[in-house]
């Protein structure tokens, strides 16, 4: 009889609940914990100690690094960045004496395509973070973040936009910014950016 292999990798020191979902490619590392009711696309990479809830749901080529944990009501879309001892909440008046559990209280956290957030960051819940949209590290996510918007700060506040790969973007008069890296153009235009070629 031959043994079935999973078609991810997890530590030996990992907890992987029955009934959560593990997308091809996944690496789970030391004393992550991945909850029944979890769901990870393919590619993810997991670092050491992530905890994630029932009712997440992760992309693909989603990246979490070391001591974050994803409560139920996140959910990630494709190639979002998690950077390290980054804080999710659920629950926006949370008491220790007033149960608020479940769908009821839970509100949820989109992340778009391609979103980053960096160390030390908080993100509380109930917002949508645009893709492409970046977070600077140690601040704290209050409200609605939009596509290729570059915030930071507590409370983060819009700072300037940057493209899909990562660079700050300088518009000219005509509202057009090239990517130095990927030589992609954008426009801005009544307080948006676009895409204008891939």
């Amino acid at each position: 009889m031959t043994e079935t292999l999973p078609a991810y990798y997890a530590h030996p020191t990992a907890v992987i609940d029955e009934g959560c979902r593990i997308g091809a490619g996944c690496r789970i590392w030391h004393f992550c914990h991945i909850s029944a009711g979890a769901v990870l696309g393919e590619g993810c990479n997991l670092g050491q100690n992530v905890f994630v809830a029932d009712g997440v749901s992760l992309g693909h080529n989603v990246k979490v690094q070391n001591n974050v944990s994803l409560y139920a009501g996140v959910e990630c879309a494709d190639d979002v960045f998690i950077g390290p001892s980054v804080v999710f909440t659920n629950v926006r008046n949370p008491r220790a004496a007033v149960p608020r559990r479940g769908d009821d209280h839970y509100l949820p956290t989109r992340l778009g395509q391609g979103v980053s957030i960096g160390a030390n960051s908080t993100v509380v819940c109930g917002v949508t973070l645009g893709e492409y949209s970046f977070v600077g590290a140690g601040s704290v996510v209050t409200r609605d973040v939009l596509p290729y918007a570059l915030v930071y700060g507590n409370p983060a506040r819009p700072q300037g936009w940057m493209s899909a790969h990562g660079h700050r973007l300088a518009f000219d008069a005509a509202g057009r910014a090239t990517c130095p890296e990927s030589r992609q153009q954008y426009q801005l235009a009544n307080g948006h950016v676009s895409l204008l070629s891939s």
